[in-house]
Protein backbone atom coordinates (compact mmCIF):
# COMPACT_ATOMS: atom_id res chain seq x y z
CA UNK A 1 0.00 0.00 0.00
CA UNK A 2 2.57 2.75 -0.75
CA UNK A 3 0.04 5.02 -2.57
CA UNK A 4 -2.62 7.07 -1.83
CA UNK A 5 -4.17 9.88 -1.50
CA UNK A 6 -10.46 14.80 -2.81
CA UNK A 7 -22.08 34.33 1.78
CA UNK A 8 -24.27 31.06 1.75
CA UNK A 9 -20.78 29.74 3.87
CA UNK A 10 -22.87 29.53 6.54
CA UNK A 11 -25.53 27.20 5.01
CA UNK A 12 -21.86 24.55 4.76
CA UNK A 13 -20.64 25.56 7.48
CA UNK A 14 -21.77 22.29 9.89
CA UNK A 15 -23.42 19.25 8.42
CA UNK A 16 -23.66 16.28 10.67
CA UNK A 17 -21.52 17.71 13.28
CA UNK A 18 -22.95 14.68 15.35
CA UNK A 19 -20.70 12.49 14.07
CA UNK A 20 -17.27 14.60 14.16
CA UNK A 21 -16.32 13.24 17.42
CA UNK A 22 -17.04 9.78 17.16
CA UNK A 23 -15.82 9.41 13.69
CA UNK A 24 -12.46 10.93 15.32
CA UNK A 25 -11.91 8.39 17.95
CA UNK A 26 -8.81 7.13 18.17
CA UNK A 27 -9.89 3.38 17.87
CA UNK A 28 -9.61 0.42 15.35
CA UNK A 29 -11.93 1.16 12.61
CA UNK A 30 -12.47 4.39 13.34
CA UNK A 31 -10.93 6.36 10.70
CA UNK A 32 -10.91 9.69 9.15
CA UNK A 33 -10.45 11.65 5.99
CA UNK A 34 -9.74 15.68 6.44
CA UNK A 35 -9.56 16.78 2.56
CA UNK A 36 -9.22 20.53 2.22
CA UNK A 37 -10.16 22.59 -1.00
CA UNK A 38 -7.19 24.60 -2.51
CA UNK A 39 -7.51 28.64 -1.87
CA UNK A 40 -9.25 30.04 -4.43
CA UNK A 41 -11.81 27.01 -5.47
CA UNK A 42 -14.70 27.23 -3.37
CA UNK A 43 -14.95 31.29 -4.56
CA UNK A 44 -14.97 30.50 -8.16
CA UNK A 45 -17.73 27.91 -7.98
CA UNK A 46 -19.42 30.44 -6.13
CA UNK A 47 -19.37 32.78 -8.34
CA UNK A 48 -21.53 30.65 -10.65
CA UNK A 49 -23.70 30.24 -7.96
CA UNK A 50 -21.94 26.66 -6.59
CA UNK A 51 -22.09 25.30 -3.31
CA UNK A 52 -19.98 22.86 -2.26
CA UNK A 53 -20.02 21.01 1.07
CA UNK A 54 -20.82 17.07 2.45
CA UNK A 55 -23.88 15.09 4.08
CA UNK A 56 -24.07 11.98 5.26
CA UNK A 57 -21.78 10.81 8.04
CA UNK A 58 -19.66 13.43 7.54
CA UNK A 59 -19.01 17.23 8.58
CA UNK A 60 -17.90 20.53 6.61
CA UNK A 61 -16.30 23.93 7.59
CA UNK A 62 -15.09 27.33 5.94
CA UNK A 63 -11.63 28.24 6.73
CA UNK A 64 -10.60 31.61 6.14
CA UNK A 65 -12.77 34.88 6.09
CA UNK A 66 -15.51 33.13 3.66
CA UNK A 67 -16.27 31.20 0.90
CA UNK A 68 -16.44 33.52 -1.29
CA UNK A 69 -12.74 35.35 -0.60
CA UNK A 70 -9.93 34.57 -2.28
CA UNK A 71 -8.31 32.67 0.52
CA UNK A 72 -11.57 30.53 1.16
CA UNK A 73 -11.45 26.65 1.47
CA UNK A 74 -13.83 24.51 2.24
CA UNK A 75 -12.93 21.66 4.96
CA UNK A 76 -14.37 18.21 4.86
CA UNK A 77 -13.93 15.46 7.75
CA UNK A 78 -15.15 12.51 5.89
CA UNK A 79 -15.03 9.49 8.23
CA UNK A 80 -14.01 6.12 6.89
CA UNK A 81 -16.48 3.68 7.18
CA UNK A 82 -14.83 0.44 5.79
CA UNK A 83 -11.42 -0.41 4.62
CA UNK A 84 -12.27 -3.74 2.31
CA UNK A 85 -11.01 -2.94 -1.30
CA UNK A 86 -9.94 0.40 -0.66
CA UNK A 87 -10.95 2.99 2.24
CA UNK A 88 -14.57 3.67 2.22
CA UNK A 89 -16.85 6.60 2.88
CA UNK A 90 -19.89 4.86 3.08
CA UNK A 91 -22.94 7.02 3.59
CA UNK A 92 -20.72 10.59 3.11
CA UNK A 93 -21.40 12.40 -0.26
CA UNK A 94 -19.64 15.44 -1.52
CA UNK A 95 -21.96 17.57 -2.86
CA UNK A 96 -22.02 20.38 -5.58
CA UNK A 97 -25.00 22.57 -5.74
CA UNK A 98 -26.18 25.05 -8.23
CA UNK A 99 -28.62 27.56 -6.04
CA UNK A 100 -29.70 29.43 -9.55
CA UNK A 101 -31.34 25.74 -10.91
CA UNK A 102 -31.34 23.88 -7.78
CA UNK A 103 -28.99 20.85 -9.69
CA UNK A 104 -27.16 19.16 -7.64
CA UNK A 105 -24.23 16.61 -8.54
CA UNK A 106 -23.69 14.08 -5.64
CA UNK A 107 -19.64 11.72 -5.38
CA UNK A 108 -21.65 9.16 -3.49
CA UNK A 109 -19.92 7.19 -1.32
CA UNK A 110 -16.13 7.98 -2.45
CA UNK A 111 -13.89 4.80 -1.93
CA UNK A 112 -9.78 5.65 -2.19
CA UNK A 113 -7.65 3.51 -3.80
CA UNK A 114 -4.41 3.04 -2.07
CA UNK A 115 -2.66 1.55 -5.00
CA UNK A 116 -3.73 2.64 -8.07
CA UNK A 117 -3.81 6.64 -6.44
CA UNK A 118 -7.30 7.42 -7.34
CA UNK A 119 -10.68 8.01 -5.76
CA UNK A 120 -14.05 6.75 -7.33
CA UNK A 121 -18.11 7.49 -6.58
CA UNK A 122 -21.14 7.04 -7.99
CA UNK A 123 -23.28 9.73 -9.63
CA UNK A 124 -26.44 8.93 -9.44
CA UNK A 125 -27.13 12.34 -11.49
CA UNK A 126 -24.98 10.92 -14.21
CA UNK A 127 -24.56 7.30 -14.64
CA UNK A 128 -24.89 5.51 -11.47
CA UNK A 129 -21.92 3.85 -12.23
CA UNK A 130 -18.48 3.88 -9.84
CA UNK A 131 -16.74 6.72 -11.71
CA UNK A 132 -12.76 7.74 -10.99
CA UNK A 133 -13.41 11.15 -9.77
CA UNK A 134 -10.31 12.47 -8.58
CA UNK A 135 -6.77 11.78 -8.66
CA UNK A 136 -3.90 11.92 -7.09
CA UNK A 137 -1.42 13.35 -8.61
CA UNK A 138 1.41 13.07 -5.96
CA UNK A 139 0.51 9.39 -5.02
CA UNK A 140 3.99 7.70 -6.27
CA UNK A 141 6.21 9.95 -3.65
CA UNK A 142 3.42 9.63 -0.17
CA UNK A 143 4.61 7.56 2.29
CA UNK A 144 2.82 6.55 5.33
CA UNK A 145 3.58 7.18 8.87
CA UNK A 146 3.15 4.19 10.97
CA UNK A 147 2.70 4.70 14.75
CA UNK A 148 2.35 1.73 17.29
CA UNK A 149 1.21 2.20 20.90
CA UNK A 150 0.93 -0.99 22.34
CA UNK A 151 -0.37 0.11 25.80
CA UNK A 152 -3.61 1.19 23.47
CA UNK A 153 -2.78 -1.60 21.37
CA UNK A 154 -3.38 0.56 18.29
CA UNK A 155 -1.61 0.79 14.90
CA UNK A 156 -1.96 4.13 13.30
CA UNK A 157 -1.18 4.52 9.53
CA UNK A 158 -1.36 8.19 8.13
CA UNK A 159 -1.20 9.48 4.84
CA UNK A 160 -0.55 13.55 4.77
CA UNK A 161 -0.55 15.73 1.66
CA UNK A 162 -2.43 14.23 -0.96
CA UNK A 163 -2.93 16.26 -3.86
CA UNK A 164 -6.20 15.66 -5.70
CA UNK A 165 -7.37 17.07 -8.93
CA UNK A 166 -10.69 16.15 -11.07
CA UNK A 167 -9.95 13.15 -13.20
CA UNK A 168 -10.46 13.65 -17.03
CA UNK A 169 -13.62 14.12 -18.28
CA UNK A 170 -15.11 15.19 -14.71
CA UNK A 171 -15.31 18.73 -15.38
CA UNK A 172 -17.30 18.44 -18.28
CA UNK A 173 -19.36 16.13 -16.51
CA UNK A 174 -19.90 18.56 -13.40
CA UNK A 175 -20.45 21.39 -15.86
CA UNK A 176 -22.96 19.56 -17.87
CA UNK A 177 -25.15 17.66 -15.32
CA UNK A 178 -25.28 21.34 -13.25
CA UNK A 179 -26.82 22.86 -16.76
CA UNK A 180 -23.47 25.03 -16.31
CA UNK A 181 -22.29 26.78 -19.61
CA UNK A 182 -19.69 24.07 -21.57
CA UNK A 183 -15.88 24.67 -19.52
CA UNK A 184 -17.59 26.28 -16.28
CA UNK A 185 -15.15 23.55 -14.68
CA UNK A 186 -12.09 23.28 -15.89
CA UNK A 187 -11.06 19.65 -16.89
CA UNK A 188 -7.94 18.39 -14.74
CA UNK A 189 -8.78 21.10 -12.20
CA UNK A 190 -6.24 21.03 -9.21
CA UNK A 191 -8.84 20.72 -6.26
CA UNK A 192 -7.81 19.73 -3.06
CA UNK A 193 -5.12 18.37 -0.87
CA UNK A 194 -6.12 15.29 1.91
CA UNK A 195 -5.24 13.45 5.03
CA UNK A 196 -5.97 10.08 5.75
CA UNK A 197 -5.64 8.23 8.78
CA UNK A 198 -6.10 4.49 9.64
CA UNK A 199 -6.42 2.79 13.13
CA UNK A 200 -6.36 -0.47 13.21
CA UNK A 201 -5.64 -3.21 16.11
CA UNK A 202 -2.45 -3.59 16.89
CA UNK A 203 -1.06 -7.56 16.56
CA UNK A 204 0.38 -8.44 19.89
CA UNK A 205 3.53 -10.38 19.25
CA UNK A 206 3.69 -13.97 20.90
Amino acid sequence: MRKTLVGIATVISLVASSNFAFADAAKPGQSMTHMKTLAGISATLEGQGILLYVQGGATSAVAGESVSSADGQVVFHIPITGAKNGVKHVGSNIVFFNSANNKQVQLKNPIIDLGKGTISAVIPQGTGEATTVLQITNASTLKPAVTKDRKASLKTTAYKGAALSLAPGIGAALSSLLELPEGSIPEGLAFATADVTLYSKLKSKR
